[in-house]
């Protein structure tokens, strides 16, 4: 049998190579809202977070997020992740 590639994304915060899996995403739909995507499959620019504290504290302190996602990131969406932790 082959071996099933595993997709692979970078965190903004930390800039490792982790699994997709493993990642949270986050969101900018086409209509400018900015949100926590659990199944990863919507619509939208997307950027990956790890699952740590850490990195969302990186992420908001160095504004990475924004940076990506070419959008303003509300304060709701860290809560939302540091709550999920």
């Amino acid at each position: 049998m082959k071996t099933r590639k595993i997709p692979m994304r970078k965190c903004v915060a930390c800039q490792e190579m982790k699994e997709k899996k493993q990642l949270i995403r986050i969101v900018r739909s086409p209509e400018g809202e900015v949100f926590v995507d659990p199944t990863g499959k919507k619509s939208g620019r997307g950027a990956y977070l790890c699952n740590q504290a850490s990195c969302f504290a990186l992420a908001k302190k160095k504004g990475s997020l924004n940076n990506q996602l070419k959008a303003q990131v509300p304060d709701e969406v860290f809560a939302e992740l540091e709550k999920g932790v």
